[in-house]
């Protein structure tokens, strides 16, 4: 179905980011990773594939490195079709205690870094009259937890963001999107599990079940290989006409 077509993925070397790559790829377009660890692992799990991948190392919280990415993606492979920005990270802490610069950082590669992305790739969009902008954001994109400031704040702007593009490009075929999972295990959640797990002295199995349940009413994890069929599913014909939704993949958390 995207056979031709190229797709950059941020924070693209393990998690939620790997699983939407290795979906596009299925669906037979190029990639260009993006993230940091591995890279050579993640890689070869696309080339596998049958498709050309390519990696840029940008660091999501430099504006004048995402640029650069993003003028890597069209020297290899013409321009960027579909854009997911997904890269993202992490920090708890009490309004009145959150670390300034963990503040900071977490606004520019959570949200920001989706504005600089989008921006510079909307321009050969708009030009083919074809485009998929897929942003991750969160279920903290739709309702809050307490000791996550920035992170919801960042996801709430990250939806803020994908609704205004949808809007400005409504007429034309560039579409833009976010998907907003629950709990989905990956290494940054599996942290969080296993903070638990020591504070209170449990199990990783008891502090995976008490993690879910406080919000997650189908006590399990959303998979990267859902989230990736449903970028893939925007990206197809089926999603031509959806446009700045704000899609939960969370079992039921913003139900209740």
């Amino acid at each position: 179905m995207l056979k031709g077509k190229t797709a950059l993925v941020t924070g693209s070397t393990s998690g939620i980011g790997l699983g939407i790559a290795k979906a596009l790829a299925a669906q037979g377009a190029n990639i260009v990773l993006n993230g940091f660890g591995d890279v050579e692992g993640p890689k070869a799990e696309v080339a596998a594939l049958g498709v050309k991948v390519a990696y840029h190392g940008a660091d999501m919280s430099r504006p004048a490195e995402i640029e650069d990415m993003i003028k890597f993606a069209q020297a290899q492979f013409g321009q960027v079709d579909i854009l997911v920005n997904n890269a993202g990270i992490q920090h708890v802490a009490r309004v009145e205690n959150f670390p300034v610069e963990r503040w900071d950082a977490i606004i520019a590669i959570n949200m920001s870094s989706a504005f600089h992305a989008t921006r510079l790739a909307l321009p050969a969009m708009q030009k083919a009259n074809w485009g998929r902008i897929i942003n991750v954001a969160s279920v903290h994109g739709l309702v809050a937890s307490a000791e996550k400031s920035a992170y919801v704040t960042a996801k709430h702007g990250v939806v803020g963001l994908t609704k205004v593009t949808a809007l400005e490009n409504a007429t034309t075929g560039v579409t833009c999107n976010a998907i907003c999972p629950g709990w989905v295990l990956t290494p940054l959640v599996q942290k969080q599990v296993d903070a638990k797990a020591a504070a209170g002295d449990i199990s990783n199995a008891e502090a995976t079940k008490q993690l879910l349940s406080e919000k997650e009413p189908s006590l399990q994890f959303t998979t990267p290989e859902e989230l990736g069929a449903l970028a893939v599913f925007f990206c197809s014909p089926a999603g031509n006409n959806v446009r700045g939704v704000a899609w939960n993949m969370d079992g039921g958390w913003v139900a209740q």
